[in-house]
């Protein structure tokens, strides 16, 4: 239970060389920073086992396959020692409450078998739940108890014991009891063993339900592959594919590993790996991710990455992670949880003072039942999974819609976040030049412009030139050899083409060759205005068109931004271009502030000077020059289709390289962390509520006292509410 966690923490941070130790409940792993080579797996295992635990490694190769196999073994153990223990609590149950309840049953009983044999067949039955399927609760809860370090096994085998045993002195010894006192509660510690294994049944099944995510990306990798051996395909395990092989994919086929496409073409649906619903064309030189699926076309591919090299599998790590993290709040949740199964023995302690001194008569009897009901209701593990259970459901939704959160710290940090600076190129824009703009002077016809300045541009090396040359094949225009080629820098570039003299660049060096621009001063002015920097086309001497290169904005973008607005966010660009063309992108997108011209230490130093009034300020970029930014802010956002080295730098993780990923992950964030909220709030309320009515608070004003059987039936409730609501995560729709 959670109490479990933090006594397995001590533990295993008390072990020299261990930096860091961190127990997940809902994971049931533990994660730790070691010094390298300092710490043998030995000594962890023993520190585990001193604690009164037992380290389970994974048995094969694939560590969450393993512990899918334990949970659904579990699951099925749990629902066998229910059915038993219901079998035998059943007719215990109608023998005493029945005779409480019926006059019919109880003469029945009389008659039959008389009050003697009713409490021996009662001891039997009770006897046989609590050492068979309650026998479990012993195992653990009794060596805890002897450590003096009590869990939640404890508290149960301290109250079922106490029923248990009290009902066999009443049974065997009556005379030690005082009179009037000489009653059994063997139903009541049946029941409550019955009603406590069906909640861990119930949780159990929860528990499964919550790393879904983790079990769907499993799924997604493929069994075999179909490779080029010599001079045929041969069907392979997947595991067998080394980087380098030809892979044959036929339609509506699973794509086994990562790789390039080497022939063929096709339509692929990648939106379990990046939560865009579109089919993503795949033609000769594109990249293929395993477990994405084929469309209805052919190809084959060469291997480059295989076995955990794959993004899939390094998705199924960064998921994991996140899943294991501890968040800030769980501090506190923590501490709590580490004295409150001794503070709930106390008050049971107190509880039975209390009522056998004050209450009364049969004071003993009820000192007996309400100390039982304070010790079988009090739910530690409500506490420890209201965090990791919301925090698995989360991460595993985001993963589903594209957002891999690789630190789960990262989930807390960006719901505070009041600032989001973004990157403009290649995260606000497409991160290519295109060819925007094409206006023709009187007398000459814009494809045999187009054509003319892009036989010239195919020269030179600049981005510029090479968007150009791309607008123009787009086009289908034949290209011709430029003659006498010279790239006049800071103005353009000159040469012949086709027997005519062209010149391109800015209005400066149409001006040193003596040729007005004024014509398209309006034209110019509105391509300012709309962040394009205007370049000009001269052919024979005459001005022929004014042309402009952007880096266009992403269809997506706007929405993105809106959708930040929404949310209450201010949004801020950082870029290193001009300022006039970061202007004007802003005040067409609605962004709040800019900063522009900027080096990449430049950007590190505006993230900082956005969080200088306290505000957290999350970071999205897609470049290497925007790593420094990524690490320097509250939450790194990376987006997919970006660096490596961005992604290694960044929080978060969008795979789809849209950036209305960004409003997802924080509403996703605001969600997780609320319902974590909840679930403590329930948890912690149920316990200061329920634990003084047990205790029975209420008795002196109304008379009401809770049965230690409604405890146990609460107290089983309590974590599967937890559960159940950190599963309705699994349905936000973050739009």
């Amino acid at each position: 239970c959670a109490s479990c966690v933090a006594r397995v923490e001590k533990a295993l941070k008390a072990v020299p060389g261990v930096a860091d130790a961190a127990v997940n409940l809902a994971t049931e792993k533990a994660t730790l920073r070691l010094l390298p080579g300092a710490v043998a797996t030995t000594a962890l295992e023993a520190a585990v086992a001193k604690a009164g635990y037992a380290l389970r490694r994974p048995e094969t190769a694939a560590p969450q396959d393993d512990a899918n196999d334990r949970r659904d073994a579990e699951i099925g153990q749990l629902k066998r020692l229910v059915l038993v223990a219901a079998l035998l609590t059943l007719p215990l149950f109608v023998l005493e409450m029945g005779s409480h309840l019926s006059a019919a049953v109880h003469d029945l009983v009389m008659a039959t078998i008389g009050m003697r044999g009713n409490h021996l067949l009662q001891f039997a039955l009770a006897s046989a739940v609590l050492f068979g399927p309650g026998l479990r609760f012993f195992r653990q809860g009794v060596p805890n108890l002897l450590r003096w370090t009590p869990d939640m096994n404890s508290l149960v085998v301290l109250g079922t014991s106490a029923a248990w045993g009290y009902s066999v002195v009443a049974t065997f010894a009556p005379a030690l009891l005082p009179a009037g006192t000489v009653n059994v509660y063997y139903e009541a510690a049946a029941v409550i063993v019955t009603l406590i294994l069906l909640g861990r049944y119930l949780e159990a099944r929860a528990r499964g339900r919550t790393s879904l995510a983790i079990r769907r990306l499993v799924g997604l990798q493929a069994k075999t592959a179909v490779v080029a051996r010599g001079d045929e395909f041969v069907e392979i395990p997947v595991g067998d594919v080394t980087a380098g092989d030809l892979v044959r994919i036929r339609p509506g086929e699973k794509i086994p590993v990562d790789g390039t496409v080497a022939d063929g073409s096709s339509y692929v649906d990648e939106s379990m790996v990046t939560g865009e619903p579109v089919p993503v064309e795949k033609q000769p030189g594109s990249a293929v991710v395993g477990g994405t699926i084929n469309g209805t076309g052919a190809f084959t591919f060469t291997a480059t990455k295989v076995g955990s090299e794959t993004l899939l599998a390094g998705i199924i790590r960064m998921v994991e992670a996140a899943q294991g993290a501890k968040l800030p709040i769980q501090t506190l949740v923590d501490r709590i949880t580490g004295w409150f199964v001794p503070a709930v023995i106390a008050a049971a302690l107190v509880t039975f003072a209390a009522w056998f001194v004050f209450g009364p008569a049969p004071a003993l009897t009820y000192a007996l039942v309400n100390a039982v009901a304070v010790l079988i209701i009090a739910c530690p593990c409500a506490m420890g999974l209201a965090t990791p259970t919301s925090i698995m459901v989360g991460t595993g939704r985001a993963a589903e819609l594209g957002i891999l959160f690789r630190r789960g710290e990262a989930l807390q940090s960006l719901r505070e976040a009041g600032v989001v600076a973004v990157d403009k190129t290649g995260t606000l824009t497409r991160g290519r030049p295109e060819l925007t703009d094409l206006v023709v002077a009187d007398g000459f016809e814009a494809d045999r412009v187009l054509a003319q300045v892009a036989s010239l541009e195919a020269r030179s090396e600049h981005p510029i030139a090479a968007a150009i040359v791309a607008a123009a094949a787009a086009k289908g225009l034949a290209l011709a050899d430029a003659q006498g080629f010279v790239a006049l820098p800071g103005f353009g570039v000159r040469g012949r083409v086709r027997g005519a003299e062209v010149l391109v660049g800015a209005d400066r060096a149409l001006a040193g060759a003596g040729i007005a621009v004024a014509p398209f001063a309006a034209e110019a002015e509105r391509l300012g205005a709309l962040g394009r920097s205007p370049l000009y086309a001269a052919i024979d001497g005459r001005l022929a068109a004014i042309i402009a290169v952007a880096d266009p904005v992403k269809e997506t973008t706007p929405a993105a931004i809106a959708a930040l607005h929404a949310l209450g966010l201010r949004v801020a660009m950082v870029t290193g271009d001009n300022r006039r063309t970061a202007e004007a992108i802003a005040r067409t997108l609605g962004i709040d502030e800019v900063v522009a011209e900027v080096l990449p230490e430049g950007k590190v130093e505006a993230v900082r000077r956005l969080g200088a009034d306290g505000r957290k300020v999350a970071f999205v970029g897609d470049g290497i020059n925007d790593a420094p930014a990524l690490g320097a802010a509250d939450v790194g956002i990376a987006v997919g289709t970006g660096t490596d080295i961005a992604i290694e730098s960044a929080d978060v993780v969008l795979m789809s390289g849209d950036l209305r990923g960004v409003p997802k992950a924080i509403a996703l964030s605001r969600a997780t962390i609320g319902n974590i909220r909840q679930n403590l709030f329930w948890a912690f309320a149920y316990n200061v509520l329920l634990i003084p009515l047990a205790a029975g608070a209420l008795y002196p004003l109304n008379g009401t006292l809770l049965s230690p059987v409604f405890a146990a039936g609460a107290m089983a409730l309590s974590s599967v509410f937890v559960l159940g609501n950190a599963l309705r995560l699994r349905r936000a729709d973050p739009a």
